[in-house]
């Protein structure tokens, strides 16, 4: 499950920032453009309720521990990089939904569920949580970006077979050295 909720959330991401830079350089309002923007919104929505299905795996499912080769600082920055992820994969999503109730846009989740207002059209708020959503999205993107360089050097460097941990078809038994 924890492989499942990782990767689908992963793709989730990539996606969704792949589409919203896509989105945001298309000129004008074209349907493309609107399609585009919903599909985005739907893919947050997503990314919301599956970090919140990871967050209660994890509180119930203890994952494995970090190779022992590991050094402390990196075990404390590996912690410290995973905590940031849950943070930003909550808060990027939220930011977006705000911003679009500050839009007076309401989202209809895949177009058949409309989702609550949380607040009215704000002409001064939209353009503050526009910002934060996007900041938010770069900190998101850095912090992905930190996490592979982070497997990288602990996979090719360190040699400690890391990937296999998180591959469904790496088995645990070469990740945890059995």
């Amino acid at each position: 499950m924890a492989m499942l909720l990782h990767w689908s959330v992963a793709a989730l991401i990539v996606w969704g920032f792949a589409l919203g830079w896509i989105m945001t350089d298309i000129p004008g309002i074209t349907p493309t453009k609107l399609r585009y923007f919903s599909w985005h919104k739907w893919i947050g929505v997503t990314v919301l309720v599956l970090a919140l299905v990871r967050l209660v795996w994890r509180a119930t499912h203890r994952p494995p521990a970090l190779p022992d080769a590991m050094h402390g600082w990196e075990k404390l920055a590996a912690h410290a990089g995973h905590a940031a992820l849950y943070v930003l994969m909550l808060a990027v999503p939220v930011s977006g939904y705000l911003y679009s109730s500050a839009a007076g846009i309401q989202v209809v989740y895949l177009g058949v569920l409309p989702l609550p207002t949380l607040i009215g059209p704000d002409g001064a708020l939209k353009a503050v949580l526009k910002t934060v959503h996007i900041a938010l999205d770069y900190a998101l993107a850095a912090v992905v970006v930190g996490h592979l360089l982070a497997v990288v050097k602990h996979e090719l460097l360190d040699k400690q077979r890391i990937v296999a941990r998180m591959l469904p078809f790496g088995g645990r038994s070469r990740a945890s050295g059995r």
